[in-house]
């Protein structure tokens, strides 16, 4: 009935919500263009090809791949609440989070590139050798603490950029509509020519092709960054008094939701996944797979975007929440089913149909599922704002993660353990894999992360964000924010009256 009844209302609270904003727009075009290119920042890169590249090219072990992931999601967690404590005390006239975005910047640049240079670095090395492996480990700390700080600072800067909840909507679709045309081209040019080299129609080096693209990459997303910290406002008022540690705990253990979505994200850091990299490219021998079966999908998820305002007008945030982060890995049982059968998951004839049918009905959910999460996160800082008085983004935002990093932690290790424990050898290439090895990667990408991503769905029915309640919150928010901005100008009016 509660269900019901928040679909009803929803078309309502949207037209009340643009009646309390005045539909006014903040956020002018250079800005939204900065929010757009601040968004494919995030995502144009090879990362994708992280796992192949620390194994097979840098040649670090997989024993200590699992040491080095379960020491850095400790330190993680450590440093992570220290830095948003930090951040959340911070109050310059530059803002709030821009000084730490422009702090991050350059030393995320630079370790990035030694990131791609570590095959250069370490050239001709065992995947055991003493130094390079002490030398992994020292920049996976201080990497994860910059990345910390600017992951921190990047969630409280895109949530304070317009107070207008009906144009942050409209900012975070424009950003994921059109970023996704072009993130993805690095991804794309990168798997083909991995392929062109396996298949020895290429001739270069596996290393150089790593290193140019990592560079190259790594170059772009940083202008792209700087562009977006240099052009883009905080928007949200934020109280003068600064917030201590004991109320930023405060903030996240009596907000409703964030507790929903950070036992949510505790239990589907659970769900286990080896990635597709290892079975495309060790056992298909085509690291093009995904560009290949994603090539329907990519007309289908622009069209996806436009159809999620009318299911935020039909259906509740709970319902499509559930509904957008859990298809994809249901339509996987489709794909292993299709595979298991008279070894069809080593026949590329059989298995580009499948994973393509399952990639473009995923794709019609796209839309929901890069918009509906991001409105969500932000909602919750809004809410500890209206429950508690104050703002804590950095706090907010690293206990929504908190769950997931230290859960995903064991988990990331114990990919690397069932990698090891199925024979997956380093180094060894496409073909060379064993017969048992190469069924067991494509059993990890499709049947593993179906089946442990149950885990995560039983919290999401708890989430009751939504309908009147949220309404009322944005409402008694605007007129809070309005009445800090009239104390502000009559004490500037007194100031200047007495001078």
């Amino acid at each position: 009935m509660a269900e019901t009844a928040a679909r009803g209302n929803t078309a309502v609270v949207n037209e009340k919500q643009k009646a309390l904003s005045g539909n006014r727009r903040y956020v002018g075009t250079r800005e939204t263009v900065a929010y757009v290119a601040y968004d494919v920042s995030q995502s144009f890169n090879i990362n994708k090809y992280q796992d192949i590249f620390i194994t097979d090219i840098v040649k670090i072990s997989l024993s200590f791949q699992t040491l080095v992931t379960f020491v850095i999601g400790i330190w993680d967690v450590i440093n992570d609440i220290f830095l948003a404590a930090i951040v959340d005390k911070t109050r310059t006239r530059f803002g709030k989070f821009r000084p730490w975005l422009l702090v991050c910047s350059g030393p995320g640049f630079l370790l990035t590139l030694i990131y791609w240079l570590l095959p250069i670095l370490f050239a001709g090395t065992s995947p055991e050798h003493a130094g390079k492996l002490a030398f992994y480990m020292i920049f996976q700390l201080v990497n994860n603490l910059n990345g910390s700080l600017a992951n921190i600072s990047r969630t409280g800067m895109l949530s304070t950029i317009t107070p207008n909840v009906i144009e942050r909507t409209r900012l975070i679709t424009q950003a994921s509509l059109f970023s996704g045309f072009v993130e993805k081209w690095p991804e794309i040019f990168m798997g083909l020519l991995i392929d062109l080299i396996n298949h020895g129609k290429l001739r270069i080096p596996m290393r150089g092709l790593y290193v140019t693209a990592g560079v190259f990459t790594a170059t772009v997303s940083a202008a792209l960054g700087l562009f977006f910290v240099f052009t883009a406002k905080e928007r949200v008022v934020q109280n003068t008094e600064k917030p201590s540690i004991f109320q930023g705990i405060k903030s996240v253990i009596n907000n409703k939701p964030l507790l929903i979505l950070t036992i949510t994200e505790f239990m589907t850091a659970f769900g286990m996944n080896s990635g597709t990299n290892y079975y495309y490219i060790n056992v298909l021998g085509f690291a093009s797979m995904t560009t290949v079966v994603g090539i329907p999908g990519a007309f289908v998820s622009p069209t996806s975007y436009a159809f999620v305002t009318k299911a935020r007008e039909r259906f509740s945030t709970r319902t499509l929440w559930i509904f957008s982060s859990h298809i994809g890995d249901f339509l996987m049982i489709f794909v292993y089913i299709v595979g298991a059968i008279n070894k069809n998951y080593k026949k590329l004839a059989v298995m580009i149909p499948a994973f393509m049918i399952r990639e473009t009905l995923w794709m019609t959910c796209w839309g929901l599922m890069n918009v509906i999460p991001e409105e969500m996160r932000n909602e919750t800082i809004d809410y500890g704002e209206w429950k508690n008085g104050y703002r804590t983004e950095g706090m907010t935002g690293v206990a929504k993660d908190l769950a997931r990093k230290l859960v995903g932690t064991v988990g990331a290790s114990i990919k690397a353990f069932l990698l090891s424990k199925i024979g997956y050898v380093e180094g060894a290439g496409y073909g060379n894999q064993s017969a048992r090895t190469e069924y067991m990667l494509f059993a990890m990408c499709t049947l593993l992360p179906t089946v442990t991503s149950v885990f995560g769905l039983i919290p999401k029915f708890f989430y009751d964000l939504s309908g009147e309640k949220r309404e009322r919150m944005y409402r008694e928010l605007m007129e809070r924010r309005q009445s800090i901005i009239d104390k502000a100008n009559e004490l500037n009016d007194d100031l200047n009256n007495e001078e």
